[in-house]
Formats: C-alpha cells, structure tokens, sequence
C-alpha cells in the first residue's frame, strides 16, 4: 500500500517518486519494489524542510503544477543562493529578467526589496556584462547585506521606506535615463498599489515595471490575500500606459502572474 505524500525510492537507479494519491499496491521500478524515502514531502505544510534529495523528473511527469510550485518554492525560500549569496528568486523568472535588460539596455533599475542582496548582486553582473547601468536597492533594512553587494561599484543601497525615499531617487535618475522597476518588498495590497503609483512615473516608455511574487495565493497557497495579484489589477484598473506582456511568462512557471507590466506610452 502507498501513503499520500510519501517519497519512495528505487534502490537500484536511485530515482524518487512523489505520491499524490495513496492506495493498494506497491511502487515498483527496475523491476524491484520501490522503498519510503526516510525524508517526506509534507504537502500540507509548504514551510517543511525539503528532503535532501529532489523526486526526479522522469519519474514524476503525472505530477500536478501545483505540486511543482510547493517544490520550487522550498528550494527557492531555503537552499537558493547566487554567488554565495541568499537569493530568493524564481530562477525562470531571472532568465526573462536577463532577457530583457539584455534588450532594454537600462541605465538604472530600481530594485524595491533587498532580502540578503543576492538578487541585487546578480543584476548588477548583468549589468556588468553590458558595460552599462546602476542599480538602486531600496528597503527598511540593510542589515543581512554581505559587503560582496555593498562593495560593488554599480549598486547603491538606500535604507528606508522605498515610497518614502522617492525624492532621493528622482534626484539620482539623469534625464532621459532608462529605468526598470522590480518590486519585491512587503507583498501586501497596500504597499504593493503604493509602489506602483509612486514609481510608475519613472519607467520610460518600452521599458518595464516588474511586481514579483503575484502568484501568492494564485497558484502558491502562501502570502497576502488581497495581495500582489489584485494591486495589480486595480493599478491596472487606474493606468492607461501600461498593458500586462503575457510574452515574459513563456516558461508557464513563474512567480510573477500578470507582473511583467510594460510601458506604452
């Protein structure tokens, strides 16, 4: 018989397998018995440690999204890091990001929401690979910044409330500068819609203005409801000079649902 949620392990190929549905009967697989992997998915508790290693895919392509989301999420929030650095970021998501500084060529963008800097830091080898751009960090704490993000000649971290600092932000964007926006701060429907208004101005037109982590509680059972998601829609609601580029969501998984919104006029 097989247990709901349970990982089970081929002894011979070492491949894993996740059950969504237990029942009667066995899992079997290189013509053995497959055994219950000592660590578990619990996939009513998307906070749980993951197991040590991740159910392989060849064995798993019944799985529903839903089921690869939780998975995701718990390598991205616990294990993900660039260059060393602790980097809370959809790594399909940063490769559309990568595409498109590569196309817009940006003088400045604007990152609200910091973390630990691991995402600041790969924008900024972005942009050091472009030979072009800086990157303004902005968030209430600075304190878990490693001196690796602090150090770097292209980012400049401002502390603080991001809507708050508006004005020291305008005064940093030369005229004519191209900008893109990524908002990855509280998540809230306020501060969310708040950001949006505040910044919006400063994105030129054919640039972009990202909001990240609108699939809570659309596809991710975690974060604010209203949230994200609805800010959006209700900026939406409000602006004419945006529209939502469904294009940047290619790889179907992303964690930015409706985000990628570009500025048209």
């Amino acid at each position: 018989m097989t247990l709901r949620s349970e990982v089970y392990k081929c002894g011979q190929c070492r491949g894993m397998a996740v059950v969504l549905r237990g029942g009667a009967g066995g899992l079997s697989c290189c013509g053995q018995n497959m055994g219950i992997y000592k660590e578990s998915i619990d996939m009513e508790n998307p906070g749980a440690p993951p197991p040590v290693n991740t159910p392989t895919i060849e064995h798993n392509l019944s799985m529903p999204v839903k089921t690869i989301i939780e998975i995701m999420q718990r390598r991205i929030t616990q294990n993900s890091t660039y260059f060393g650095v602790r980097a809370i970021k959809n790594p399909l998501d940063f490769w559309v990001y990568a595409e498109i500084i590569h196309d817009l060529k940006p003088d400045f963008i604007i990152e609200i929401g910091n973390c630990e800097g691991g995402s600041i830091l790969a924008l900024a080898h972005l942009l050091d690979a472009l030979g072009n751009g800086s990157i303004i960090g902005l968030d209430i704490d600075h304190g878990r910044i490693p001196p690796i993000v602090w150090d770097h000649p292209r980012i400049e971290l401002i502390t603080g409330d991001a809507c708050a600092a508006i004005d020291a932000v305008k005064e940093r964007i030369k005229p004519g500068a191209k900008v893109l926006v990524i908002e990855d701060s509280s998540h809230t429907f306020d501060n969310t819609l708040n950001v949006l208004r505040t910044f919006s101005p400063l994105v030129n037109a054919g640039s972009y203005f990202i909001v990240e982590d609108s699939l809570c509680q659309h596809g991710l059972e975690d974060g604010f409801f209203p949230g994200p998601y609805e800010a959006i829609e209700e900026f939406m609601k409000e602006t004419g000079q945006f529209e939502i580029d469904r294009s940047k969501e290619a790889f179907f998984i992303t964690w930015n649902p409706i985000g990628f919104l570009k500025k048209i006029r």
